[in-house]
């Protein structure tokens, strides 16, 4: 046998005994065998570097040292999900469900308290592993990825030629146990939480470091949804078989749930039996089933329609509350901040908790100096919900909600149906400005780089800026005469707004930051009408005729183009050339049968993606719809399409097309 021959049998073997013990729980070579074949394989490796891969097994033990790790953008959003928790709201969730897609069948799984992330594979190997970073972009950490067990290097079995796997990496208690014990021989300070810990150390930038710290993964979400499976139990499945540590039934931790008793049950077995796992949870996922039925729900701008999780009840402390201070937001509101006397909760020191509004406060019925008991909502952000009366001073004084605003004295108004209370100054109050424009430089709109919060406030304050429109006169010479700016510094920032020049028409909207329009409800604004003229000449019935755009959305969208004070806004990105209209490529003005039909989507296809038929359809001058009406022109129907849905097509008289039908109604 030749050099390179032994070197790829070695790592076959060390590929195989890795998968038995850390992924089937079933070795079949001790430890001291597995490391002497580890350290012939390393041996060879080293005397021929010609043979080198970066998938090989001696990846495991680290090495690398990075200086920094890239931000790329994810091939699919990474969305979070939508937390609850009460088993009211869960019911009420299920019957949203159910309601549009009946036969809908659910799966429960843990929700692993560790850290999200998405990895590639091409041709069987592992190309590539991203954090979730703002959901749309994260950071490369490939290098130290590779050296979790439980991740495999090569796949076993049949398996897609390229797609991607999601999951939580994880810290064992049993692991971070032991790297806070040799932390503290050392005289070195101890990690709060392993989750805290699993996220730092993904992040270190010497491999070998992250290699002796003992992570592990739990991967569950293989994409594109339907590339090995119709379903979510059965795409899980599958990946089992390819190599992956998936969630297994035999230990629970995944049970296909057909009623809401059954998920209860799951819930409920879970919230006892969680201190008895080796690592951390922090609640239960609830998704439904089918993959067809998941695209027939879609999404928000934040989560899918069709999972939501339900968290575990936090940890409740208690303190004493020093003050409370008020916050004033972009949109003008008015945001009380209970400040507390430090306490350790749920792995960090709490310092402060929103108090929300006037009606939480009233219904706490607050005094200054009274002990309050303090929960993590979300176990990440702190809230005070209750008090200890039987503490209460004899003297204390009742806390009275704030009349003007704290930042520029001017009267606040509580708008009717609304609990919070708001500073109109939307002009000159600082926040109110700043906040603004801290929203349209953001990487969800305008993604100016260069510049940062702090410099923002720090320009208003200067009086050389007021409004985003404000961004595109800034010179060279204004900024440099300011302390602390370098000639580099400067021109990165000149350039990141040159650079929003090109910033697609949407997320132009959506930077605007008019009430209620997030980056979902901008787009689907800005394909509808087309430009900012069209959208600002718009009546209140026009907007709401958009597709899922109600009376609340299109009041404020009115609105806002009807004050003079937002004109001169706008007026100044037209002067500066910024992006207010869809620019039409020769591809998007395809002309075709399917011109202005109103189009509905479902199932599973051989040819295209969901996402690629939905670009498609838009491509050739259709509209995408999320459900069956009268109005509605084609249903394009894959595999798995709903009978409900097939049946009120059928009803309402509408064409339904098979993805052989729509490929050659437009002659693809």
């Amino acid at each position: 046998m030749g050099i390179k021959e032994k070197i790829e049998s070695l790592r076959d073997e060390l590929h195989k005994h890795n998968r038995k013990y850390y992924i089937e729980d079933a070795p079949v070579i001790s430890d001291y065998e597995f490391d002497m074949l580890l350290k012939e394989l390393e041996s060879l490796e080293s005397a021929h570097p010609e043979y080198a891969d970066a998938n090989s097994p001696s990846v495991r033990v680290g090495g690398g040292i990075t200086k920094s790790f890239n931000t790329v953008q994810h091939h699919y959003s990474m969305l979070s999900l939508s937390n609850s928790y009460s088993l009211e709201e869960i019911q009420e969730w299920i019957t949203r469900v159910q309601k549009k897609v009946p036969e809908a069948t659910f799966v429960c799984e843990l929700k692993y308290d560790g850290v999200a992330i998405g990895i590639r594979y091409e041709n069987g190997v592992l190309t590539q592993a991203i954090t979730r970073g703002d959901g749309t972009q994260g950071d490369d950490i490939t290098v130290n990825v590779r050296t979790i067990r439980s991740i495999p290097l090569k796949l076993t079995g049949e398996f897609p030629k390229d797609f991607e796997i999601r999951g939580e990496i994880v810290m064992p208690h049993a692991a971070f146990k032991n790297l806070n014990n040799k932390r503290t021989a050392a005289g070195l300070s101890t990690f709060a939480n392993p989750r805290n810990c699993a996220s730092g150390t993904l992040k270190l930038q010497d491999s070998s470091e992250v290699a002796s710290r003992g992570l592990d993964a739990y991967l569950y979400h293989v994409l594109p949804e339907g590339v090995i499976s119709p379903s979510h139990r059965g795409a899980i499945f599958v990946a089992g078989t390819m190599g992956f540590k998936v969630p297994l039934k035999k230990n629970r931790f995944i049970e296909e749930c057909e009623s809401i008793d059954q998920i209860i049950d799951f819930i409920s077995h879970w919230d006892a039996a969680r201190k008895d796992l080796p690592f951390d949870i922090d609640g239960i996922v609830i998704k439904v089933d089918s993959y067809s039925a998941q695209q027939d729900l879609g999404f928000t701008a934040k989560s899918p329609r069709w999972a939501i999780a339900y968290k575990f009840k936090a940890e409740r402390v208690s303190t004493f509350l020093n003050e409370v201070t008020y916050q004033v937001g972009r949109t003008g509101a008015i945001t009380p901040v209970a400040n507390l006397e430090p306490v350790w909760l749920g792995g960090t020191t709490v310092k402060r908790a929103s108090l929300h509004n006037n009606d939480q406060i009233e219904l706490l019925n607050l005094y200054l100096g009274d002990s309050v008991f303090v929960e993590k909502g979300g176990e990440i952000i702190p809230k005070v919900v209750g008090v200890d009366l039987d503490k209460r001073a004899a003297d204390a004084t009742e806390i009275r909600f704030i009349k003007e605003c704290p930042e520029c004295a001017t009267t606040l108004v509580r708008k009717d149906g609304e609990a919070q209370h708001y500073c109109l100054n939307i002009e000159s109050c600082p926040p109110q400005v700043s906040g603004r424009i801290e929203h349209y430089i953001s990487r969800k709109a305008m993604d100016i780089t260069g510049i940062g919060s702090e410099t923002v406030q720090l320009f208003v304050e200067k009086g050389i800026i007021s409004h985003p429109g404000d961004l595109y006169s800034l010179t060279f010479d204004q900024l440099i005469a300011l302390e602390g700016f370098k000639k580099k510094s400067v021109q990165n920032i000149l350039e990141g707004i040159v650079q929003s020049k090109e910033v697609p028409f949407e997320r132009v909207l959506f930077g605007l930051g008019i009430r209620h329009v997030g980056a979902t409800v901008a787009k689907k604004l800005a394909k509808y009408f087309g430009s900012m003229f069209a959208l600002a000449e718009a009546s209140i019935e026009d907007i709401t005729a958009v597709d899922s755009i109600g009376e609340a959305i299109a009041l404020e969208v009115h609105s806002y183009f009807r004050s003079e004070k937002n004109a001169v806004v706008l007026d100044a990105l037209v002067v500066a050339g910024v992006q207010l209209e869809i620019v039409q490529t020769e591809q998007s003005r395809i002309e075709s049968p399917i011109t202005g039909a109103k189009i509905v989507v479902s199932g599973v296809f051989e040819r295209f993606s969901r996402n690629e038929l939905k670009d498609t359809i838009e491509k050739y001058g259709g509209q995408n719809v999320g459900s069956i009406s009268g109005k509605t022109t084609y249903v394009v129907a894959g595999e798995g399409i709903g009978p409900s849905k097939m049946n009120k097509a059928e009803s309402l008289g509408v064409s339904i097309l098979s993805e052989q039908d729509f490929i050659e109604l437009l002659n693809l």
